[in-house]
């Protein structure tokens, strides 16, 4: 995808594409149709449309962080009606049950037996909002769902329809009455994105459309159309899948996640999960980058939202300004890249 990288990394290769399926080609082009397609609901957050791509490429989930207001919900909506993807919304509070995520057994008192009643997870975008405003026990409904594919009610295991892609939203400076995520739960989540706030330009394009009647509760109007589908992702991950990796290119990733693990600022570093993650990552942006092979700007470029949530800061580091992004930024800068 020509789109931004999901950070301000730019990808400097130059090498020509490799030949691949014309299936493969014809799933990418429906691929990098999304991005013309959501900016007419979404205003200046392509790097955020990269990433939740990536993630559907790889079946992995997205941590989407961001202050209210900057489109969040918007995004997946609009992500859903281009890809022709069924999607439904959680709005996390403290009160939730993990039943009211999963769905639950109801007796009915004509047959006198229990049926299964779906919960939300039964989708196929969930947009679990604001997720850490609920407590651990229902935090933790979703564990199964995004690691297993699968609901376990009654000792019955049920499948949840593929494409399966979780989109929880947090808000980074209102803590009080929250739950953080533990670790164990953050490292559930392929990417971490964070939207930040629209520049001058975009924002002034933002109201300037709503002064015209954009109205974002109804896409149709907006005229937002499906350009992609469950076929053209299937294809999409079956080329993924076919990109190669060299042992120069796996010995970069694993070399990145060790020295985060040697870093004095953090307590905790990315696990060989993390390095899983990121070679995964790099692989489907390779492959929307028109590539059959990954190169190290690949790594580079999904480095700082595939590892960002999985290392955990010492306290000291913290009160001195230094961040996640800031450690990984020097990390990369450290490690020798191949040639």
């Amino acid at each position: 995808m020509s789109a931004p990288t999901p950070e301000t990394t730019e990808l400097a290769a130059t090498a020509e594409p490799s030949v691949v399926p014309a299936n493969s080609d014809s799933a990418r082009a429906s691929l990098e149709a999304l991005r013309s397609e959501i900016a007419k609901a979404v205003v200046g957050q392509d790097p955020a449309v990269t990433g939740l791509v990536v993630a559907l490429l790889c079946r992995g989930h997205v941590l989407l962080e961001g202050v209210p207001g900057v489109a969040k919900t918007l995004l997946v909506r609009a992500l859903a009606a281009s890809l022709e993807l069924d999607t439904k919304r959680v709005q996390f509070t403290p009160d939730l049950m993990p039943s009211d995520v999963t769905g639950s057994l109801v007796y009915d008192a004509r047959t006198a037996e229990f049926s299964f009643q779906p919960g939300p997870v039964f989708t196929n975008l969930l947009l679990a909002d604001e997720i850490n405003r609920t407590p651990p026990k229902t935090q933790s409904s979703l564990l199964e769902a995004m690691e297993e594919r699968q609901v376990t009610i009654d000792g019955s295991p049920r499948p949840l329809p593929d494409p399966f892609l979780v989109a929880a939203t947090q808000n980074p400076v209102e803590y009080e009455g929250t739950y953080p995520l533990p670790e164990a739960q953050l490292d559930r989540f392929l990417l971490k994105l964070t939207v930040p706030l629209p520049s001058r330009e975009d924002e002034i394009n933002v109201l300037t459309r709503h002064a015209n009647g954009f109205n974002p509760r109804d896409l149709k109007a907006a005229g937002i159309r499906p350009v992609a589908g469950p076929a053209d992702l299937e294809a999409a991950r079956v080329a993924v899948a076919k990109t190669s990796v060299s042992p120069e290119i796996a010995a970069y990733v694993v070399d990145i996640c060790r020295a985060t693990r040697e870093s004095p600022s953090l307590n905790l570093g990315a696990s060989p999960r993390g390095a899983t993650a990121l070679l995964s990552t790099a692989r489907a942006w390779a492959w929307l980058t028109g590539r059959d092979y990954v190169i190290p700007d690949d790594v580079k470029a999904l480095a700082l939202p595939t590892l960002r949530h999985r290392i955990q800061l010492r306290p000291e580091a913290e009160m001195e300004g230094v961040t996640a992004d800031s450690v990984i930024t020097a990390v990369l800068a450290h490690v020798p890249v191949p040639r």
